[in-house]
């Protein structure tokens, strides 16, 4: 069997897909995106597709893994790491589909049956907040995501503290003690700031604080870590397993590898085994696609350590367009109670609308993320 084809799809709202092709009929799908470069990425899926998988037998995933990440002397980054992450979810779709097998039981088969999953309900502007966790758990979610603030000082004052507070307080308050709520503070305070504002949470019993400080200052994250009885968890713009190290190695308790980000199915399982070394758990980052998801949950479905997993059906991204619309059966993400159920369909599982793809690409602006400035005009994390 060989490669013959690939393409690649930009779709709404933000989107990336791309479709390997066999000389025997098979297709694989896979969904490399960096949110807001995605025509960036685009471009390194067709210059690896091209010089390291056409002509080649998909079914050596892991060789073809090792060439695209190390054929060439500058490596790494999330442009490169994403586009070898669809590259590589594809080539595990047609993996499973040769061998008429979900990816999960190529992997060692599952050591669960169902998959909890969390939703996203805002926080930059929390007036809304208590009828939005009160719909996602009218709906049977038994956790939520929420940013713990919304445009901040790196430094925060005693009122953005309050703010913080006061949402973690009506999360608390309408879900009550058996269910979870997750923060995400984006990285936008300093060690110092994210300190205190972990102190904030602290009596609301957060499930975990997320990317309290940014990426690049993950060497100081371990004095969050330390500052807190709450879970400290990282890593959606962490790429590979050295990068993940530093993290594990200051405590963290969750990992959030981002499938179409840090080198897709093949890193993301390595990841997932490194961190299981350290006694974190593991919480897939998956804001994205319905390929994206699809190989979360096999990821989910074979990971011991595995905590819970993201997903965007229904979020505030998704303007014009919807993970389901891209997928012919959507039963595969129906929800039971909060979770998903385990797929048994071959590959990735699920059955990508081809039609609908391919009238959809190029029909949406490139998607950029916001620019936010401070009061004084300076630059404001998103």
């Amino acid at each position: 069997m060989k490669i013959t084809r690939f393409e690649t799809f930009a779709v709404p709202p933000r989107w990336l897909m791309c479709r390997i092709e066999t000389d025997d009929g098979l297709v694989g799908w896979g969904e490399p995106v960096v949110e807001g470069r995605a025509d960036t990425v685009r471009t390194a899926v067709h210059e690896l597709a091209d010089q390291f998988l056409i002509g080649a037998d998909p079914l050596r995933v892991e060789d073809h893994w090792q060439l695209m990440t190390k054929g060439s002397f500058y490596r790494g980054g999330p442009v490169l790491s994403s586009a070898v992450a669809g590259l590589d979810q594809a080539l595990w779709d047609i993996a499973g589909q040769a061998y008429d097998a979900p990816v999960h039981q190529l992997l060692g088969g599952p050591v669960r049956e169902r998959v909890r999953a969390y939703c996203w309900v805002g926080g930059d502007e929390p007036a809304e907040l208590r009828d939005q966790i009160a719909e996602q758990a009218a709906a049977g979610f038994t956790a939520v995501k929420m940013n713990g603030a919304g445009r901040t000082n790196r430094l925060p004052t005693v009122a953005e503290l309050d703010g913080i507070a006061a949402r973690a307080s009506v999360a608390r308050e309408v879900l009550g003690p058996e269910g979870d709520f997750a923060v995400d503070f984006h990285g936008r305070f300093t060690v110092a700031g994210a300190v205190r504002a972990a102190a904030a949470l602290e009596p609301y019993g957060p499930m975990f604080v997320e990317e309290p400080v940014l990426p690049e200052y993950t060497h100081r994250i371990g004095r969050v870590v330390e500052s807190t009885t709450t879970p400290v968890a990282t890593g959606e713009r962490l790429y590979s397993r050295t990068e993940v190290l530093p993290a594990l190695r200051s405590g963290v308790a969750v990992v959030q590898p981002d499938l179409s980000h840090a080198g897709g199915i093949s890193e993301s399982r390595r990841i997932a085994s490194l961190a299981e070394t350290f006694d974190a758990l593991v919480a897939p980052h998956c804001p994205l696609g319905p390929i994206a998801l699809a190989a979360s949950l096999q990821l989910a479905f074979c990971t011991p350590n595995f905590l819970i997993q993201e997903q965007s059906i229904g979020i505030h991204y998704n303007n014009g367009s919807e993970l389901l619309d891209y997928v012919a059966d959507p039963e595969v993400f129906r929800f039971h109670a909060g979770h998903f159920a385990r797929p048994t369909l071959p590959g990735l599982g699920v059955r990508i609308d081809e039609k609908a793809v391919r009238a959809a690409d190029g029909s949406a602006a490139s998607w950029h993320n916001p620019v936010w400035r401070h009061g004084d005009g300076s630059f404001a994390e998103w």
